[in-house]
């Protein structure tokens, strides 16, 4: 059955796309995603490993080497040496990078308690809620550049309805390679909710990097 209002095939396409590819990257580092300070934050610190140009895999894997190490909030990092952090990022062999990112990830966590007292709720709120607004506060993190905000935007897009829907140029390649509507609007009417949204662009960005998953995805959408 056509989904929202989409096409059938459109729809059987969405069907297999989510099913394979539809786990965002915060699920993938255990990040039990909430509108809550912790799970903001670790977000945070997961767009800033996935910014660098290192493997997915890796970035994720990093991530949940810092939060199992007690780094999950920015207290917690703050606190940790910088050759804790550097060790920590070590184990999820996130290595090119490590010295810098250790050093990126105790000043950003700085400057998320003194200014926003570890709470990005209040980032958001400080931008009036407007998405824009908010990437540039992002940004003013060390890592995070344009790359990063959009990371960050199309997860946090599942619980904060404010930014939905963010789908950046990569996540509207991925359409695009799907035949899928390459319109923010149209293919945001693809979503059931906030929730589905972020999927979809963890599904659509995985999509974009491979031709081959790409063509898998509609050679199997087309057989059902």
């Amino acid at each position: 059955m056509a989904k929202n209002g989409a096409g059938e095939e459109d729809a059987a396409v969405l069907d297999v796309l989510l099913d394979r590819y539809g786990r965002t990257y915060a699920a993938e580092a255990g990040i039990k995603l909430a509108d809550q300070p912790k799970p903001l934050y670790q977000l945070l610190v997961l767009a800033t490993l996935l910014s660098a140009r290192i493997s997915a895999e890796v970035a994720v894997a990093a991530a949940k080497e810092l939060f199992a190490a007690g780094y999950g909030t920015p207290k917690g990092m703050r606190e940790a040496s910088w050759q804790d952090r550097v060790d920590a990022l070590g184990r999820g062999h996130y290595r090119r990078y490590d010295e810098r990112t250790a050093t990126m990830l105790g000043d950003g966590a700085a400057l998320a308690m003194d200014r926003w007292k570890g709470d990005l709720r209040r980032l958001r709120d400080e931008a009036g809620g407007d998405e824009r607004r908010i990437a540039d506060l992002l940004m003013e993190f060390p890592g995070i550049g344009p790359t990063g905000a959009d990371i960050f935007l199309r997860e946090v897009q599942a619980v904060w309805p404010q930014v939905a829907p963010h789908l950046d140029r990569r996540v509207l390649d991925g359409a695009a390679k799907l035949g899928l509507p390459r319109q923010a609007g149209p293919l945001a009417e693809l979503a059931h909710s906030g929730a589905e949204l972020a999927r979809l662009s963890a599904a659509l960005v995985r999509v974009s990097r491979s031709k081959k998953s790409a063509d898998a995805v509609r050679s199997a959408a087309a057989g059902r």
